[in-house]
């Protein structure tokens, strides 16, 4: 316990000072997105230190959950609906038929024509489906093209956003857990990945569901916006006895906002993730991640537990990005990369300690300081190393372009030691 307290109480400081020697406006930032990046660990520690799944699609659950903002909080764009909607959706309902009746012909016929028959339904559908949707995308996305081309969202409150990006990421993650988690550990890496990289690919290409790479702005907050504060004649007095500006002080308010709201989940999230951990449920999946083969001869279902396990994480991965979306403002689907959305969660769950909920926790706030604080560090560093070189020498040159890279070389110094060193984590599983 007293390491444990120890650690978080660094890690608070590590944030304090930045507000202190930097800007409370960055320390907020970094606190936010920490906890943002707490919950998305949290959701991969039940999965590999609970279970032992190796899950690299961490990235595609979390856009899923960005998704989710856009479906639920903006406002549906009537002309767009009124121009191709109901084919869309009719494609889309014709489509799952088909997969429906592919595996309901692969379950009733002989192993003689099952192959034959899944073919011909899903060649054939697949013709059909594009024959149906294609016309509807193209007049759907063809409304005012600059501003709107989608379908927009139902237009409800923003944090309702948020388990529905769970629920969301969690049917995606029961789709793939039906037929990849029957792959050994290396094999569903690859799978997850695979599907990941899909999951971006129709994001970025499906204009009439998210506009692409044209992005969706000026998304609803759970929050109020600065200009509202600063015309509040209140918030401007009480800004003004604290000793700032109305701009300031509306840019802090905000993010405190963000910052509660975010602390709240979390916290609901931390206590039933110990609660499961604890639970005889909690102590079967880590009897199975330890043992299968045992496991399964004392009459246990692996599968179905991996399954139940798998989608727990993945819902909290999709928890996660609806809140980032929100805290962002807006659905930017190129910039889901696997180094920021898989690796980077992965290195706070191994540093801060696979199996252990608030080891996964503390991982995710350190690192999340470190890959932000690290290159104004090391640019201070490079700066204090080249101040009495020349202008113009190549070393100077070098290792000031070399700045961008001390994140990368950071990251992987760090998860070098912790493995050399803490091989468990800085906080093990007890």
């Amino acid at each position: 316990m007293t390491r444990t307290l120890g650690l978080f109480a660094l890690v608070a400081a590590l944030i304090l000072g930045t507000g202190v020697l930097q800007s409370w406006n960055s320390a907020l930032i970094i606190l936010n997105m920490g906890l943002v990046s707490a919950i998305m660990a949290l959701g991969v520690n039940l999965q590999w230190g609970l279970a032992g799944l190796f899950n690299v699609g961490v990235m595609g659950f979390v856009a899923v959950g960005g998704l989710a903002v856009v479906l639920v909080s903006m406002a549906p764009v009537p002309e767009a609906f009124a121009a191709g909607g109901p084919r869309v959706l009719g494609a889309l309902a014709f489509g799952a038929a088909v997969i429906a009746a592919a595996v309901l012909a692969w379950k009733r016929l002989g192993k003689g024509l099952r192959g034959w028959a899944v073919a011909a339904i899903t060649i054939a559908g697949f013709f059909a489906y594009r024959a149906l949707l294609d016309p509807g995308v193209e007049a759907i996305e063809a409304v005012d093209a600059a501003s709107a081309g989608y379908l927009g969202g139902l237009g409800l409150p923003v944090l309702l956003a948020w388990p529905v990006g769970g629920l969301m990421a969690a049917g995606v993650a029961w789709a793939i857990g039906k037929t990849a988690l029957g792959l050994r550990s290396d094999y569903l890496a690859i799978a997850t990945l695979g599907i990941a990289e899909i999951i971006i690919a129709v994001l970025k290409n499906e204009d009439w569901l998210s506009r692409g790479v044209k992005n969706v702005i000026g998304l609803p907050r759970p929050v109020p916006y600065e200009i509202d504060l600063q015309a509040d004649p209140g918030f401007v007095e009480t800004a003004g006895s604290l000793g700032l500006d109305a701009t300031t002080a509306s840019t802090l308010a905000v993010k405190l906002g963000y910052s509660v709201l975010f602390a709240v989940v979390l916290v609901v999230l931390l206590i039933l993730a110990q609660l499961a951990l604890n639970s005889p449920w909690g102590r079967m999946m880590r009897a199975i991640r330890d043992n299968e083969v045992s496991a399964e001869a004392m009459g246990k279902n692996v599968t179905r537990r991996h399954l139940q396990v798998f989608i727990l994480g993945c819902a909290l991965c999709g928890m996660a990005g609806a809140m980032m979306t929100t805290l962002d403002g807006q659905l930017t689907p190129g910039t889901y990369q696997p180094l920021r959305y898989t690796f980077l969660i992965w290195v706070m769950v191994i540093v801060g300690g696979s199996g252990n909920n608030l080891g996964a926790v503390l991982g995710g706030f350190l690192i999340w300081f470190l890959w932000v604080q690290v290159e104004p560090m090391g640019q201070f560093v490079i700066t204090a190393i080249t101040a009495g070189m020349a202008d113009g020498n190549w070393l100077k040159g070098h290792l000031q372009d070399s700045v961008q890279h001390m994140r990368l070389l950071t990251m992987g110094v760090i998860l070098l030691l912790v493995l050399r060193f803490a091989p468990r984590g800085l906080l093990p599983e007890r």
